[in-house]
């Protein structure tokens, strides 16, 4: 009876501290994430993908990424001096009168400083305006945040290169 006591309070006793060392092992993973620098290689190779992401969304006007990768505080300006937030954003992804034939990131860049990275990019487009076929490149930066559930864009600026045709973005 007293070893059915003991083994009955020892299996209490762990049942009990699992919720405990969950809760620790979930703060030290988030802890690690956000504070750790990690593997910068890896974290460039997320930056790039992500980059290449936004691009392949902006040609298929899916806002689905830029609701799971663009913070609710983003702040951005468009390549015509337009400042946006999040909302205004994903409303030029949307319904622009471009019918974008693609839309490509190349030349990414990514500078990581603790839990912040830079990642710019050119970006090139061609689509069909007005029922005119335009190509265009602009230049884009991105300031993402590594937070506890991963990047974040928490700010972009878009600049257009020459010749500048009227776009939505």
């Amino acid at each position: 009876m007293i070893k059915f006591a003991v083994i009955a309070g020892t299996a209490m006793g762990l049942l009990l501290a699992q919720p405990a060392q969950r809760q620790d092992f979930e703060r030290d993973s988030c802890h690690h994430r956000c504070d750790a620098p990690g593997d910068p290689e890896m974290h460039r190779q997320e930056i790039v993908s992500l980059e290449k992401e936004a691009a392949h969304a902006i040609e298929l006007k899916n806002s689905t990424y830029f609701h799971r990768v663009y913070s609710d505080d983003f702040a951005g300006t468009l390549s015509h001096g337009q400042q946006v937030n999040k909302a205004q954003w994903i409303a030029a992804i949307e319904t622009p009168p471009v019918r974008y034939e693609s839309f490509n990131s190349s030349d990414i860049k990514v500078q990581l400083y603790e839990g912040i990275a830079v990642a710019t990019c050119l970006w090139s487009s061609r689509s069909i305006i007005k029922e005119q076929r335009v190509s265009h490149q602009m230049r884009a930066i991105h300031v993402y945040l590594n937070g506890a559930s991963g990047w974040h864009v928490v700010s972009a600026q878009i600049t257009s290169l020459p010749p500048d045709v009227q776009q939505p973005l």
